[in-house]
């Protein structure tokens, strides 16, 4: 594959992702983390311009740059993460999705992404 659309796919499938992470900040089932951390994959082999809007954002870069760095999550937003995350799972089930099938995929969706959540690193104070 030449460079040139070699660069394109990417910078195209890096502002997908980002564009797809955006939207999963409002709906709890779309994960936000692995879509963000695909963008900045994408843009890092394809354009440094991308690339440093992304981790510089002034409202996502911080967080991809802290999962990149491996300087964790704290306490805090991991709580309101998890809270916020079932809160909005238990309202689709109860009110949203009348098939059980979906609702065990819902819940089990719901598990993995606390079970991730949980295992990331808490980020103490003095590392803000």
């Amino acid at each position: 594959m030449r460079t040139t659309a070699k660069r394109r796919l990417l910078i195209g499938a890096g502002t997908l992702c980002t564009g797809l992470g955006i939207i999963g900040i409002f709906i709890p089932i779309l994960p936000t983390t692995p879509f963000l951390l695909l963008a900045a994959a994408c843009y890092m082999r394809s354009s440094e311009r991308f690339y440093q809007w992304l981790i510089n954002n002034r409202i996502f870069g911080a967080y991809v740059r802290n999962y990149i760095e491996g300087r964790g999550i704290p306490i805090k937003i991991k709580v309101f993460t998890i809270l916020l995350l079932w809160l909005t799972i238990g309202l689709s089930i109860t009110f949203g999705v009348q098939n059980i099938v979906i609702r065990i995929v819902l819940i089990c969706i719901a598990i993995g992404v606390t079970v991730h959540i949980v295992l990331i690193r808490k980020r103490k104070v003095e590392d803000i």
